[in-house]
């Protein structure tokens, strides 16, 4: 597939995600670069990615890269941080003259914003046991106290459009109460579907905590490599959005399109 690598700025960028969590990061990339043609393939036959191991994580996304490359575009965004930490590196690896951009959750950011606080993570079980997450918590653990709270099941609301319900907020209240009286300064959405329910989260910590994500980082880094390379387009035009997705259930495209116009 390495072959089918573009090098034409007006190829499009490919951003992948286990589902449609993804969504949230293409918002910040088309908001920062309006005239950039996009595909996203949401992988939603095989979502959520955050409990399976390692290697499946690896396989399913290897799986999807491919697809993206067989529409050859010039850049791919893993804008999932389950497959960014279990199959970044080794793509990369593997496609050493491909673009790749990894998510990662927004901890640099956060701990630099709550110094000496309370910083708690929400994300995958996967995303959470990776060496990836380690390095990085032990970079800054000794500026914040960093809490780890795997939400498995949260993206499944997401995938279903469920944005705010009793339910939700029920899943999500029984998480937050195991957190006793340790209340966080900072909270770090650790999974790109997690924006998605931020209004929820704010409100259940009454709206009184500052709430992190990777989306806005990712564009611009996605922006900075393009820039490298001489790829971004000169366009002056707005770029189109493909939509695809493995499920065969057709409401998920609707779905997707929906997700990209909420005003998170």
């Amino acid at each position: 597939m390495i072959d089918n690598i573009s090098t034409n700025a007006h190829a499009p960028i490919g951003i992948m995600d286990s589902g449609m969590g993804g969504i949230s990061v293409l918002r910040e990339i088309t908001r920062l670069m309006p005239q950039e043609n996009c595909i996203f393939f949401g992988d939603s036959k095989n979502a959520p990615y955050g409990s399976r191991s390692t290697e499946e994580i690896f396989r399913l996304t290897a799986k999807v890269v491919d697809e993206l490359l067989e529409r050859q575009v010039k850049a791919v965004v893993i804008a999932c941080n389950t497959a960014s930490s279990a199959a970044g590196k080794r793509l990369r690896e593997e496609y050493p003259q491909l673009p790749i951009i990894a998510i990662e959750p927004a901890l640099k950011p956060a701990v630099i914003n709550c110094p000496g606080g309370r910083v708690l993570v929400l994300a995958t079980e996967a995303t959470l046991r990776e060496k990836k997450f380690a390095n990085l918590m032990d970079t800054w653990k000794d500026r914040a106290e960093i809490i780890k709270m795997p939400l498995p099941g949260l993206p499944e609301f997401v995938e279903r459009g469920e944005l705010d319900s009793p339910g939700l907020r029920e899943f999500l209240w029984k998480h937050f109460q195991a957190l006793g009286d340790k209340k966080p300064d900072g909270i770090v959405l650790g999974c790109t579907h997690y924006p998605f329910v931020r209004r929820v989260i704010s409100e259940l910590f009454n709206n009184d905590v500052k709430i992190f994500d990777g989306a806005a980082g990712t564009a611009r880094q996605l922006r900075r490599r393009l820039h490298s390379r001489q790829l971004i387009n000169p366009s002056l035009e707005k770029g189109k959005i493909t939509w695809l997705n493995s499920s065969s259930d057709p409401g998920m495209l609707e779905l997707s399109k929906k997700l990209y116009e909420i005003e998170l």
